[in-house]
């Protein structure tokens, strides 16, 4: 039997698992990648890669499928090896401490350290209670948006309450021949940044808002024509060439909730004031996948977690070494694949004479004030 053996086994593609093997990298670790798509960047790649995203740190925009690239290429030096389209079904703990991961498809992977970094798990969209449903499903009725170029020139009706719905009613703004937004109350739940653009937006009658309202059914032949919406005692029908219902995604851990994790509402359960290790020694939960008190599922928060994960699991794989932190603006990155980035020499030379006279400066002032403070002979 052929088995991966790797330092870091990640579960889960997307930006937290990206990020973990450039941290794990830094550290000479190698990591090996496990997720259920068949490219990497999860939900920023699949769901939402033309959604812009506002709060990486020192970015002011990008979009989400562009940061799926700009992390590729910066753990591209450190050889992940992925296997796609196969989700991890059995862990394994080992005599030798090291675990087991095999896949829906047989495949075993061999690591000391599993990361879980699946975000929401697997996950579906939530579906609206309407009749007939599936029969409109990719003919005009949408769960996810990949592409907005699809819907330029076009109808659009989007129904949902929240950041999601919200988003898109701005994107789409720019490019659809109409948009409508329909929520079932009056209140939207979504950032407030985000409910005043749209409230501009209709007030310059550039888009419809129409609350609180609710689509109780659709029309058309092979293609979505038009759809109902009960507006509180009255119904009013819209024509319309996409209907895209954005109420959420109904997140799944798979087989990952039968490992023995504690699970709580679906997520798993870690020691945030260490390193986000879960119940099971060796084995962590990163990312929007695990819960503690005061957890913020934002893609930076992510990143933190990575970060102080890999650090733990340097002293699992390497007990007898001492990991001693290196700035990458000093040590640089050393890819496996043997290739160099390093500041240049001139930076680096000024970074430390910099140092060296704060240093020195300080301690010139550490001793002049000993010298000064000191009592005299006369005073003793």
């Amino acid at each position: 039997m052929n088995i991966i053996k790797t330092d870091i086994l990640i579960i889960g593609g997307g930006p937290t698992g990206l990020f973990t093997v450039f941290e794990a990298g830094l550290l000479g670790l190698k990591c090996h990648i496990i997720d259920a798509l068949v490219k990497p960047g999860g939900q920023c790649s699949e769901i939402y890669p033309k959604k812009p995203i506002f709060d990486i740190p020192g970015i002011p925009e990008i979009l989400a499928g562009k940061l799926v690239e700009d992390l590729l290429e910066q753990i591209k030096p450190f050889s992940p090896g992925y296997t796609l389209a196969e989700s991890a079904e059995k862990l394994e703990k080992q005599e030798d401490g090291s675990f087991n991961v095999v896949t829906n498809k047989g495949t075993t992977h061999n690591a000391k350290v599993v990361a879980i970094a699946g975000g929401l798990g697997s996950f579906e969209p939530r579906k609206p209670p309407i009749k007939d449903l599936e029969k409109f499903e990719g003919k005009g009725l949408e769960y996810m948006i990949k592409d907005p170029k699809i819907f330029e020139n076009k109808n659009i009706v989007i129904s949902g309450g929240g950041d999601s719905a919200l988003d898109w009613t701005i994107e789409l703004e720019k490019v659809a021949k109409k948009v409508t937004l329909i929520h079932r109350r009056i209140e939207f739940r979504g950032a407030i940044d985000s409910v005043e653009k749209v409230q501009k937006l209709k007030n310059k009658l550039l888009i419809d808002v129409i609350t609180p309202a609710e689509v109780f059914a659709l029309n058309g032949d092979s293609n979505l024509r038009s759809l109902k919406v009960k507006i509180k005692n009255t119904e009013k029908e819209i024509n319309t060439d996409f209907f895209i219902p954005l109420f959420g995604l109904i997140p799944k851990l798979g087989e990952i909730g039968n490992w023995g994790l504690q699970i709580e509402k679906n997520s798993i359960c870690v020691n945030n004031a260490l390193d986000y290790q879960t119940n099971i020694p060796g084995v962590f939960a990163i990312g929007d996948v695990n819960t503690y008190p005061g957890k913020l599922k934002l893609i930076l928060c992510g990143f933190h977690e990575a970060t102080l994960m890999c650090q733990a699991a340097f002293k699992i794989i390497y007990p007898e070494k001492k990991n001693i932190l290196r700035y990458t603006t000093v040590a640089g990155v050393n890819g496996f694949d043997g290739s160099k980035r390093k500041s240049e020499s001139a930076i680096i030379k000024s970074f430390f004479e910099q140092t060296s006279f704060k240093t020195s400066s300080i301690r010139i002032l550490c001793v002049t004030c000993l010298l000064y403070t000191s009592p005299s002979p006369r005073d003793s």
